[in-house]
């Protein structure tokens, strides 16, 4: 059995290594997206029925990537905070130009 990944910064490369699939990737952040568009939607007309489709956004696009494009299971399932974590940071990571939505060039 594998050993758990025991710090942050290793777990980010593998959470990167999770996601190579450019589809993948463009997935993650078309959802991660509609998560933040969600979320202010959601304060600013105080709707809290909205909230419901935050998490189905936001996982619905990423599992997508991971069973039909990537091929493999997400690493939501064993490490859930660092997942949420991770998914927020390459999406901010692809936005900025610190890594690419084509793995390959980073």
């Amino acid at each position: 059995m594998k050993e758990r990944i025991k710090s942050y910064n290793e777990f980010y490369k593998f959470y990167l290594k999770q996601h190579s699939n450019k589809t993948c990737r463009l997935l993650h952040v078309i959802g991660t997206t509609f998560v933040f568009a969600l979320a202010i939607t959601a304060l600013y007309h105080n709707n809290p029925k909205l909230w419901i489709l935050v998490p189905i956004a936001g996982y619905g696009f990423a599992w997508v990537g991971h069973f039909f494009f990537e091929k493999n299971k997400p690493a939501t399932f064993k490490y859930p905070l660092w997942s949420l974590k991770s998914d927020f940071k390459m999406y901010f990571d692809i936005l900025s130009g610190k890594i690419s939505i084509d793995s390959s060039k980073d």
